[in-house]
């Protein structure tokens, strides 16, 4: 088994140079600045691309390299992150801002080269800086190489579904009001598809997304979850829908009719339009898993809402609405994160490398902080404390002067250390809420402390929920990487029960995966990718970026499996 990783891994990489035989380049120029929209009876400046919200969607067929020219015209500092893209030997164009690059500044730009290697289906790109992601983001469409087909029958047409979340507010505005006062941030003011509230909000009646179909035709609706920090459930009333794949890997069909997508992961499905002549709702809410509250924070219980408009309805036709799930429905979104299954012996399939190199167990959750100078710690409990979050009790800190990635390459020490731990500090009853009367456990201490692998190594992760001042569902992702996720499930993990539920033979893969409320999950990948990867919830804000870390993978034996220099127009700090 471990030959046969072995050769997968480096002919993954050995496709870098063997693209070029077939693939196009694809170029774009993005413009950011700010500009005008009106939603919810306001005037609202908003940071976007190219004047549009959602932001231009990129579409791509597998092996095409892609040249994004971004200009940034905004106020702020700014990077742009195109999540789920391996970035095989490209990993400068990676984007989280202090990792694989400085920020671009106002008034500058820089050039993304990149290939599409390996995979086919949605992923998306947004800022990774601060809360600009709110409204800087965009879906990536990756189709097939010319004459190969999608593993289902050709759809009619293809449709992009981008849920987003919008605030009646400048959303830097609403991160640093947080970061001011050592709290979560306020909450969004609505839920949005392809950048429309709908008609449940104030002045939403013609602001509301609509699709035409035709009766009998299959739509590949293709699902993004750009909000910043909302779980959301989607439906369209009366049909069922077929997932085919998730974070751009194709899975066995999965009939259901109603989704569950964690900020970060994408979901491809098929629609049918097999119902009578008519008009149907579409609509998101929030999954808020902590029983009504994240962390101390009440959740948004607002929905957005859609419409399905079939040829030949009536325009007084009233939609019929979609019974919409609670909001703490917990074993509906179990059951959908849990049931999917690869499509064994499909192109992009990996197997499940059986041999595990490097094992870590690491506890996820939120935590505090003592409160720092020049920040109130008047807000919601502990009042005296920043709320803080960690992964074993490691509350992760950007550096400053230079990226992670530029230490690296360039041996440069002092940026990071290399000793993340394995295993908690501290063991301790996990999803217990009475860990919260033990003071010591609560506060975690911070630093720039990352793991370092070898190439071609395989990384098992056991990722384990606290109930450290609440419990949450948290969305993990790892940049440069998709990941098998063998199993999960609720409680405290426990080896000698909880290992022989692994799924060794069609585990879905993704590139985030939501780590359960009050449970854990298991991930395994093999480290074929020279550079520095980020892995983080992907909930924005000050207070969760303590919530991640970082991985080094070395380069390999052969100049095609070691990273390149960077290129000359790399941003600098």
């Amino acid at each position: 088994m471990g030959r046969l990783v072995f050769l997968f891994a480096s002919s993954l990489l050995l496709m870098v140079a063997a693209t070029t035989v077939s693939a196009a380049t694809v170029e774009h120029s993005f413009y950011v600045k700010n500009f005008t929209v009106t939603r919810l009876c306001n005037r609202q400046v908003i940071t976007a691309v190219n004047d549009s919200l959602p932001g231009p969607s990129l579409r791509v067929r597998e092996g095409d390299k892609l040249i994004i020219h971004v200009f940034n015209k905004s106020p702020y500092n700014m990077t742009i992150h195109w999540h789920g893209v391996f970035q095989l030997l490209s990993a400068w164009a990676d984007g989280p801002e202090m990792i694989t690059q400085c920020a671009i500044r106002p008034g500058n730009k820089y050039t993304y080269k990149f290939r599409i290697i390996n995979q086919e289906g949605t992923l998306f790109w947004h800022a990774h800086s601060s809360f600009l992601r709110a409204t800087l983001h965009g879906a990536i469409i990756i189709r097939p190489r010319v004459r190969h087909s999608y593993p289902f029958p050709t759809p009619y047409r293809e449709v992009p579904i981008v849920l987003g979340e919008w605030w009646n507010a400048n959303v830097v505005d609403v991160e640093t009001q947080a970061l001011a006062l050592g709290v979560g941030p306020n909450l969004s003011n609505a839920y949005t598809i392809n950048g429309w509230p709908g008609d449940l909000y104030p002045c939403s009646q013609n602001q509301m997304y609509k699709h035409r179909v035709k009766q009998g035709k299959t739509y590949l609706l293709r699902i993004i979850n750009a909000a910043v920090s909302s779980h959301l459930f989607y439906k369209i009333a009366n049909h069922n829908v077929t997932v085919v794949a998730v974070d751009a890997r194709y899975t066995n069909p999965y009939v259901t009719d109603v989704m569950v997508i964690s900020p970060g992961q994408t979901v491809d499905v098929l629609l049918t339009a097999n119902q009578p002549v008519g008009s149907y709702y579409m609509t998101a809410n929030n999954y808020a898993s902590g029983s009504g509250t994240a962390v101390g924070v009440p959740f948004n219980p607002t929905t957005t809402r859609g419409v399905i408009i079939y040829q030949g309805a009536s325009s007084s036709t009233t939609p019929l609405m979609p019974v919409v799930p609670a909001f703490n429905d917990t074993p509906t979104a179990h059951k959908f994160f849990t049931e999917l299954t690869s499509l064994v012996g499909g192109r992009h399939w990996v197997p499940v490398p059986l041999n595990v190199d490097h094992k870590m167990f690491v506890t996820v959750g939120t935590a505090l902080d003592v409160c720092p100078p020049n920040v109130s710690c008047l807000g919601r409990p502990p009042v005296g404390a920043a709320l803080s979050a960690s992964m074993n009790n490691v509350s992760f800190v950007s550096p400053t002067s230079l990226s992670l990635l530029q230490a690296f390459f360039f041996n440069v020490g002092g940026v990071y250390t290399t000793d993340f731990p394995a295993n908690p500090p501290v063991q301790f009853d996990y999803t217990n809420p009475s860990i919260n009367l033990d003071p010591p456990l609560l506060f975690a201490p911070k630093g720039t402390r990352i793991t370092k692998v070898k190439f071609n190594s395989t990384v098992e992760m056991v990722m384990q929920n606290t109930a450290i001042i609440g419990v949450e569902n948290h969305p993990m992702h790892l940049h440069g990487f998709d990941f098998h996720v063998l199993a999960q499930g609720f409680g405290n993990f426990n080896p000698a029960t909880d290992t022989p539920k692994y799924n060794l033979v069609n585990p879905q893969m993704r590139n985030t995966v939501s780590v359960p409320v009050g449970g854990w999950a298991v991930i395994r990948f093999v480290a074929n990718n020279p550079g520095v990867w980020f892995m983080h919830c992907h909930f924005d804000g000050h207070m969760t970026i303590g919530l991640s870390t970082a991985f080094i993978v070395e380069n390999g034996p052969t100049p095609d499996t070691t990273l390149p220099p960077p290129p000359t127009d790399l941003p600098q700090c």
